[in-house]
């Protein structure tokens, strides 16, 4: 298939892309203009590569024109930020998101993937794990985005038959996750941690998660492109919980060095725990998580000696 990724020259869409191509298919990235390929983005010689603006519908219309699926990667917020600021997520996201829509319907796209939040579109947990059949109630302006879109999507395939598939992440990091932005507390707390500085930890340690390997999230979302069954939201997650002093002492044993967290008040949009039950997707889309968080952060500890190495 012809797919394009729209936000793709990020850190999914990196690990993504590479799947794709892995699978036969032919991938198109479409990012922001001066963007292009990032230093050592596998396979980046075998992709069609676009500029452009999310929010000019012909830069959308000349990314989405002759593709048969969309993954839809972008977001203009953070989870920790967009609360600030709730009318710039709407604007940015959601009807940036809308004209998308209308241009894939006029490019005759076959499929839409998109990357939901499973962190923020539950709310505080009234179970763990959290099964897709949880109710909807987040408490950040980021996860009311992505749930609205959900939404809509919903509605474009009630009026106009556009198919569609959300899956709902946990936690992803891994290598090529942006530290600088400091979104992804395993990527950041490693970065901070080999290269000697201080780790900061939002309240006392106890938040739990559920973190799973970015190359386990790529593998989803190629088997999501061929699903055909009946479920339109599937969690992506590892299905296993950690809190933020049990990854700090994880990231001890990998890099053999004394960390020394300083803690900081908590915050008031960080739900208490959170952890995605993925029976669903080991029994629709025959996927698991594949790699347990300590292989992980071994990986991601040796992109970043080699980054700094280069």
């Amino acid at each position: 298939m012809r797919c394009v990724l729209l936000g793709g020259a990020g850190f999914i869409g990196s690990h993504l892309a590479q799947g794709l191509l892995d699978a036969g298919h032919h991938v198109r990235i479409f990012d922001r203009q001066g963007g292009g390929a990032p230093r050592g983005f596998p396979g980046a010689e075998r992709i069609e590569w676009q500029e452009g603006d999310f929010l000019i519908r012909r830069d959308l219309a000349q990314a989405l024109g002759g593709c048969d699926a969309v993954f839809h990667l972008v977001s203009t917020t953070l989870p920790g930020t967009a609360n600030e600021n709730p009318v710039h997520d709407i604007q940015t996201n959601v009807i940036g998101t809308l004209h998308m829509l209308d241009e894939a319907l006029a490019a005759r796209v076959a499929k839409i993937v998109f990357v939901s939040s499973g962190g923020t579109v539950y709310g505080v947990p009234r179970e763990i794990p959290v099964a897709e059949t949880h109710p909807t109630e987040p408490i950040t302006a980021y996860g009311i985005g992505k749930l609205t879109i959900e939404k809509y999507l919903g509605l474009y395939r009630a009026l106009h038959g556009l198919d569609y598939r959300v899956l709902r992440l946990a936690n992803p990091f891994g290598e090529r996750q942006n530290v600088a932005s400091g979104q992804g507390a395993v990527s950041t707390f490693l970065y901070r941690a080999q290269r000697g500085e201080p780790i900061e930890v939002w309240g006392n340690g106890t938040v739990v998660r559920d973190y799973v390997y970015v190359g386990d999230v790529a593998d989803a979302f190629v088997r999501a492109l061929s699903y055909e069954g009946e479920h339109r939201i599937i969690n992506i997650g590892s299905g296993v919980g950690h809190d933020l002093n049990e990854i700090v002492a994880a990231i001890e044993r990998v890099t053999g060095r004394p960390l020394r967290p300083r803690f900081l008040p908590g915050r008031n949009f960080d739900v208490p725990a959170n952890v995605l039950d993925v029976r669903l997707a080991r029994r629709e889309l025959g996927w698991q998580p594949a790699t347990d968080l300590e292989t992980g952060l071994m990986r991601t500890l040796q992109w970043l000696r080699n980054t700094s190495a280069s």
